[in-house]
């Protein structure tokens, strides 16, 4: 049994990127857990009920997945960068050992949202075998609206080696998506269900299945 974890710069970001991988990690009987990075916080523009009804979303998440254990470190959203990295790679250490992860989904770093790089970096300083030597496999995954909206000049593509068959799991994960009611809009908005079906169909097109999700893997100890 692997015990798998999913990290999240902001909630929704481990349904878009791992959603169908991690229900199949579930129904294979793997130990499947959830860390969030981030937290909304109380502000202009963030009225009580906003964070009233994150709070629900992320229940509700939660438990549609199904997962042994939910971690949030509450670090500022959109400020990660202003967090001692120090801090926040000994805090995500912290679950990894906790946990005794053998498997690792991460964002990738090249997404042009800065948390998404800030979180791989400290993750990757976590995944050093002599500081968490249960990791063994480190996966990366897409965000729709993240990573392919990245338009620096010389920034390194999303180029997936990995392909894992989704089929049996896309409506699972659609359905999870569906709880973000605040993030969800019609398509061609990129967090819409034909665009998530859309990009599952391309990447089962290139490994031959129905639906797949596609990762990059940047580490197997075997």
């Amino acid at each position: 049994m692997s015990r798998v974890l999913a990290v999240a710069p902001h909630p929704d970001d481990e349904t878009l990127g791992c959603g169908g991988a991690l229900l199949r990690h579930r129904a294979e009987g793997d130990s499947i857990h959830w860390l969030i990075v981030t937290e909304m916080t109380p502000g202009p523009g963030v009225p009580a009920e906003r964070l009233a009804a994150r709070r629900g979303e992320i229940d509700a998440v939660a438990s549609h997945y199904g997962f042994n254990d939910v971690h949030g470190l509450g670090f500022p959203t959109a400020r990660l960068d202003t967090v001692p990295r120090a801090e926040l790679v000994g805090r995500i250490g912290e679950v990894v050992r906790a946990i005794g992860a053998d498997t690792l989904y991460l964002p990738f770093r090249g997404d042009i949202h800065s948390d998404h790089a800030v979180v791989f970096d400290a993750c990757a300083a976590c995944a050093k075998w002599f500081r968490q030597p249960t990791v063994r496999r480190v996966r990366v995954y897409e965000t729709p609206s993240e990573t392919e909206f990245q338009i620096a000049p010389g920034m390194p593509a999303f180029q997936p080696n990995l392909f894992i068959d989704i089929t049996p799991h896309l409506d699972g994960k659609i359905a999870a998506m569906r709880f973000y009611e605040s993030e969800m809009a019609e398509f061609p908005f990129p967090r819409s269900e034909t665009t998530i079906r859309a990009l599952a169909a391309f990447r089962g097109g290139t490994a031959g299945c129905a639906a797949a999700e596609a990762f990059m893997t940047v580490r197997e100890i075997l």
